[in-house]
Order: structure tokens, then C-alpha cells, then sequence
């Protein structure tokens, strides 16, 4: 293989992301993943069922080829997520903001991944969703208490990690996530393609 041919994969590489979506069942990250393809791909949205195993999607997004791998939430399934650690640009961990409840198990659950970093790799950029922002009566107490949370937990540990709300049902808080798992941040950074798909 020439240095041509080396420079060229390399490139290409470049411009692909891994985008590892977890969380726990039930969450909405089928929907959140559904609201990206429909939207990037122009397909119509789907009907959603609880994700059984993993499914693997490809999107097309401002010259690079983002990967999303939607795995099920499923307690019997959370044992074997961190078969799809390898290689992961972007962990996506969707909370559902309406179930309370279940906030202590989630954020338990992403603690221990955070905590198994050499596996997950340390330049994993961490985005938490809060989705079913729609249905959260108290959405600004679970967001601070979750972003407080968060902040203490690994601050120390210097890992970013960045807080949203969304609702996947009807793309409010979805608009700029893409460009956050690209880029890491919202807007493209110098010298990166124009804004058309």
C-alpha cells in the first residue's frame, strides 16, 4: 500500500464518528435516533419498539459519516455494553426526565462506564440527554440536580461532560446535536466544511 493510499484511508477516518447510544430501557433513545435519520436522511419516522441487542445506523452529516450504535437498555442487556466500547468517539446517554424514579439508576449506571474509562477510551466525549422533557414536571430541578451531580462526581476526574434536555418526539433540544458529536460543540471549527449536507 503506497503513502497515497495511507493518506487517504487516513482522511476518510477523519471524517467518520462513532456515536455509542445507551441508556437505560426505556428512555427514548430509539426515538432520539429515529428523530436523526428522519431528519438527516429525509426518511419518515418510524414506529418505535424497545431495541432488542443493537442496531446500527449511518448518517450522512456536513461531509462526515456519523455511526450511530442504538443498544438496548434492557438489564439483562447491560452487561454486555462495553462489547461496544471500541472505537467510540461519542457516548450519548439518554435519561428519561420524566421518571424520576428511575434517575438514581441511570446515573448509577453511567458512573460505572465512567468509571471503566480506559475501556471506553479517554477522549469519549460524554453528551447526558435528559429526553421527555415534555412530561418532566420538575425538569429544572432534575437538570441542575443532574448537571450538580455530574460535576462533582468527575470533576477531578476531568472528564467533559455536556447536559441537554430534548424531546425526541418532536425534535425540541435535538437541532444542534449532531454538530456537538462531530465537533464537540455546536458550530463546526475553523476550517471545517460549509454548512451544506
Amino acid at each position: 500500500m503506497g503513502l497515497l493510499s495511507i493518506i487517504k484511508k487516513q482522511k476518510l477516518k477523519d471524517r467518520e464518528c462513532r456515536c455509542l447510544v445507551l441508556g437505560l430501557d426505556n428512555s427514548g433513545k430509539s426515538t432520539v435516533v429515529d428523530w436523526i435519520l428522519a431528519t438527516y436522511k429525509n426518511r419518515p419516522r418510524q414506529s418505535i419498539t424497545p431495541t432488542v441487542g443493537f442496531q446500527i445506523h449511518t448518517v450522512p452529516f456536513r461531509g462526515h459519516s456519523v455511526q450511530l450504535w442504538d443498544v438496548g437498555g434492557q438489564s439483562t442487556l447491560r452487561p454486555y455494553w462495553d462489547n461496544y466500547f471500541d472505537k467510540t468517539d461519542v457516548l450519548l446517554w439518554v435519561v428519561d426526565a420524566a421518571a424520576i424514579a428511575r434517575l438514581e439508576e441511570s446515573m448509577g449506571e453511567l458512573t460505572t462506564i465512567l468509571r471503566n474509562r480506559d475501556r471506553l477510551g479517554y477522549n469519549c466525549r460524554i453528551v447526558v440527554l435528559l429526553n421527555k422533557k415534555d412530561l418532566a414536571a420538575e425538569l429544572p430541578t432534575v437538570l441542575e440536580r443532574l448537571q450538580r451531580d455530574l460535576v462533582r462526581e468527575w470533576r477531578l476526574e476531568n472528564v467533559p461532560i455536556e447536559v441537554r434536555a430534548s424531546n425526541a418526539l418532536d425534535g425540541e433540544g435535538l437541532a444542534t446535536l449532531l454538530p456537538l458529536v462531530v465537533w464537540g460543540r455546536e458550530e463546526p471549527v475553523e476550517g471545517q466544511p460549509p454548512a451544506a449536507t
